[in-house]
């Protein structure tokens, strides 16, 4: 299948590793052209370089105010053109309720769920017909997760937010869409496992509980993003799409 890639244009945010980096990788490959961001400088030229010529970075914290000008305007300047973005941010500190402060939820508010609308509202404002606006979000939307207590407090309302958006945007033909990774072996789900006294152990239980088996792989959950963000999803809009090898099993 053609997903009508070639040449378009996305920012794609917290895009240096994990699952930023791997939706940006599969968009490049099927012809996209890509605006990549982190927050350390060295980290966002390495990634950029290695996706190769058709990635620019740009050293920038989702939390930033100005983030959303900069990366459109980026992507206007060196590409051309600007036809979406997808959202992602490292996850939020783990731990339960009582472990978590209030400088964390602060932190994760400003970055998580203000990063996010920010970002989402000025691509609004600039995208035309045909354009997409993407959230990486979790599982957590649907049901907690145990010992992610920011993560199950501040994902589900960017769906809420999301959902909102795909209903305003949808008569000016611009798409919203959110993902929700599962187990994806990632650094990031590699951590979180680690945090326990036997992280095999924690893993072959999670295993055990999805029903294809394993944990997802980045590539996976890349294709799936591009496919989303691309003109071939041209009737999904307003969708929270599991990326979970089955583990959410209400409908």
């Amino acid at each position: 299948m053609d997903l009508g890639l070639k040449d378009r244009v996305y920012v794609v945010t917290g895009a240096t590793r994990g699952l930023g980096n791997a939706a940006a990788r599969e968009l490049v490959a099927d012809g996209a052209k890509v605006v990549v961001t982190g927050r350390d400088e060295q980290s966002v030229a390495q990634a950029a370089a290695a996706l190769g010529p058709d990635v620019v970075g740009v050293a920038v914290d989702n939390a930033d105010p100005q983030a959303p000008e900069r990366l459109i305007a980026t992507a206007r300047e060196r590409f051309g053109r600007f036809d979406g973005v997808l959202i992602s941010v490292g996850g939020p500190p783990p731990g339960f309720v009582a472990d978590n402060t209030d400088d964390q939820w602060q932190a994760a508010f400003e970055s998580v769920f203000l990063g996010a609308v920010r970002l989402a509202r000025g691509a609004a404002a600039d995208l035309e017909e045909g354009g997409v606006v993407g959230f990486v979000l979790s599982g957590s939307v649907y049901e907690p997760i145990p010992g992610l207590t920011i993560s199950n407090g501040l994902r589900p309302g960017l769906a809420g937010f999301a959902k909102s958006l795909a209903d305003e945007l949808g008569p000016r033909g611009i798409r919203v869409v959110g993902l929700l990774p599962g187990r994806v072996d990632t650094d990031r789900v590699r951590e979180l496992d680690g945090l326990s006294a036997d992280p095999e152990a924690t893993r072959a239980a999670a295993e055990s509980r999805i029903p294809l088996r394993r944990y997802g792989t980045p590539e996976e959950f890349g294709r799936t993003a591009a496919f989303l963000l691309s003109p071939a999803a041209s009737y999904l809009t307003g969708v929270m799409l599991p990326v979970d090898g089955g583990v959410r099993h209400g409908f």
